[in-house]
């Protein structure tokens, strides 16, 4: 194993992010088959989610979201306000509360937990009817009844990208399976499949886009620069509450949610110094002088078909922690 892997084993281990350990448990009409959520619990979750991630975003303090966020979008979230309480104590003077309206909930019917549903939003981030319009899909989970739902998963997604969810008579949607073999990839399997594309390239289940071949392309032209070079190293990630999530689409498929963990190691050049951003430094273990290895976490929506390649529609990454040498 090189530095970098070393490295980025030792922060797997150190970084100051708690992943949420949670199994399915054994609960009363665990084996029937019956809608993850009412559409009225599902507004209330989304509706408590908003007002928890306004509060903190204002306050610039992750322990007002804290219990509202999971998975990929809670480390996000967390570390990115972590940091900013760090180099802005005082709040967001700039803050503008988040507005999620004109919600469609797509909750699929299934046995046992985790239990889960997608909030498809308009939000006060973009121009309607514009060219930014877009629609925020935030996936909700949970993990036992006597839980509260969090969110898991955010996307930004052009109205267009958002597919029709096979339903059946009563509304509810059909959840695709881990292991579903039915597809081009079963969601189980894309986490470390994008983790070995872009390493290498293969498996080439990957379509063309700005998260594929544009990001490959991007890493590399950025591996060598004037007295700065970057190793990426690429994990899979599918523990607990950044497993991935999926429901069917009409002419097959499916929609699918995953979470991927990456490294980026950058070193100076001999006889240079690296200049750490603030917000960086603020996650930042050790004294970065020559060389820094940042964590990220990486969580992305793909659309899935049953025959061909995959096309990864979105992806939200945010640092989590990094540590200097």
């Amino acid at each position: 194993m090189g530095r970098l892997g070393r490295l980025a084993a030792g922060l797997a281990t150190t970084a100051a992010i708690t992943l949420t350990a949670s199994g399915c448990m054994t609960v009363h009409g665990e084996l029937e088959v019956v809608p993850s959520a009412t559409k009225a619990e599902a507004a209330q979750a989304l509706a408590a989610f908003t007002t928890a991630y306004n509060k903190a975003d204002k306050a610039y303090d992750p322990a007002l979201d804290a219990d509202r966020v999971t998975g990929p979008l809670g480390a996000i979230n967390q570390a990115g306000l972590k940091a900013r309480h760090v180099t802005t104590p005082a709040g967001n003077a700039q803050h503008s509360d988040l507005k999620l309206t004109d919600a469609k909930f797509i909750i699929p019917k299934k046995a046992g937990w985790p239990r889960w549903f997608i909030a498809d939003t308009d939000s006060n981030r973009d121009q309607d009817g514009g060219s930014g319009d877009t629609r925020w899909l935030v996936v909700f989970v949970r993990d036992a009844a006597d839980q509260q739902w969090k969110a898991a998963y955010l996307s930004v997604l052009r109205p267009s990208a958002v597919p029709d969810f096979v339903t059946d008579k009563d509304g509810w949607a059909q959840p695709a399976e881990p292991a579903d073999a039915s597809l081009a990839v079963a969601p189980q399997k894309l986490s470390g499949e994008y983790a070995a594309y872009l390493k290498s390239g293969r498996p080439d289940h990957f379509a063309p886009g700005n998260d594929t071949t544009a990001w490959r392309q991007a890493r590399e032209k950025n591996a060598n620069l004037p007295g700065l070079s970057t190793q990426y190293v690429d994990r899979a990630l599918t523990d607990g509450d950044y497993r991935p999530l999926g429901l069917a689409v009409r002419g097959g498929g499916a929609l699918v949610f995953f979470s991927t963990r990456y490294y980026e190691q950058q070193t100076a050049a001999q006889g240079l110094h690296l200049t750490v951003p603030a917000d960086v430094k603020a996650l930042t273990t050790g004294d970065a002088k020559s060389t820094i290895t940042k964590e990220l976490v990486s969580s992305q929506v793909a659309l899935v078909p049953a025959k061909g390649q995959v096309t990864i529609l979105g992806r939200q990454a945010g640092l989590t922690a990094a540590k200097g040498s």
